[in-house]
């Protein structure tokens, strides 16, 4: 009787396809080392400079201007006076503007002419990584632009809420939204002359958004253009908390900047990925 043949060996194992290998290490404390390292050498004067703008603006319109507005009508139909109608949309510019200026020109030069990215992405770190680090030091600025500024209203005697505090957290999440869309649309960047855009584009949407004045004052095709944009959303979300008038509209404000949010880092790491990792 013949042996029975023995059976064959079997494939060796190979792992399953780990789709967030290439995206990310884990190493997002990298980034943020290096950041808070250039901040400490180099860019502080430029972070504590940027506090300054939405307090002056404060000065000039809220309490300037403001003693010939007198008092307007506030959310929820209660009048307040022009410089706590303001106050809160400086607020939400400062968290933008911020963002934006870590998002965009920083990214720029990092990305066209340091050509830092391509150099972190040639170690372990993947984009997901520096996509990440990079939009949480654009938080960093963010948190204590709303941190400071919050305290400028305190001592101006602008918070009548204790819903107010939570305006921090949500000027986080606002520079969270910004910051990330903000890095994905400069990596679509060449040139200092396609930069400018991003600054044609902010300050008429500073204006425009109801940050100065009522959205009332526009025809309602304009109000719906600017209900559209992202810096309403935040404006409008940061004077129902500085009141505390919340209602379902406040979740509509919250989730339009977690979107933002999801959109802007799949849009950063696609481009990264795209950019350098061929």
């Amino acid at each position: 009787m013949s042996a029975t043949p023995a059976p064959a060996p079997a494939p060796p194992h190979t792992p399953g396809p780990r789709p967030f290998r290439s995206l990310s290490s884990g190493n997002i404390g990298a980034v943020l080392e290096r950041g808070f390292t250039v901040i400490r050498n180099q860019n502080w004067m430029i972070l504590v400079s940027g506090f300054f703008e939405p307090v002056l603006y404060l000065l000039a319109m809220g309490v300037g201007m403001g003693g010939l507005v007198g008092e307007v009508v506030g959310p929820g139909g209660q009048p307040i006076s022009y410089a706590a109608y303001i106050a809160p949309a400086l607020l939400a510019t400062s968290a933008m503007n911020g963002a934006i200026y870590d998002s965009t020109w920083n990214v720029f030069f990092k990305l066209r002419f340091a050509k830092l990215y391509q150099a972190m992405l040639q170690t372990s770190l993947g984009p997901l990584d520096v996509a990440a680090g990079e939009i949480l030091m654009a938080l960093f600025r963010g948190f204590v632009y709303a941190v400071g500024f919050l305290g400028v209203l305190a001592l101006m005697g602008l918070v009548t809420s204790w819903w107010a505090l939570l305006m921090v957290p949500v000027a986080v999440l606002v520079a969270l939204g910004f910051a990330a869309l903000g890095m994905g649309i400069t990596s679509f960047m060449r040139t200092f002359q396609q930069m400018d855009l991003i600054n044609f584009a902010m300050l008429p949407m500073f204006l425009f958004s109801a940050t100065l004045y009522p959205i009332t004052v526009y025809p309602e095709p304009v109000q719906w253009f600017v209900m559209a944009m992202p810096l309403w959303h935040a404006v409008e979300l940061m004077r129902q908390l500085s009141v505390g008038h919340l209602g379902l509209v406040t979740l509509v404000h919250v989730g339009y900047f977690l979107a933002m949010t999801g959109v802007g880092m799949w849009l950063t790491t696609v481009r990264l990925r795209a950019l350098f990792l061929r």
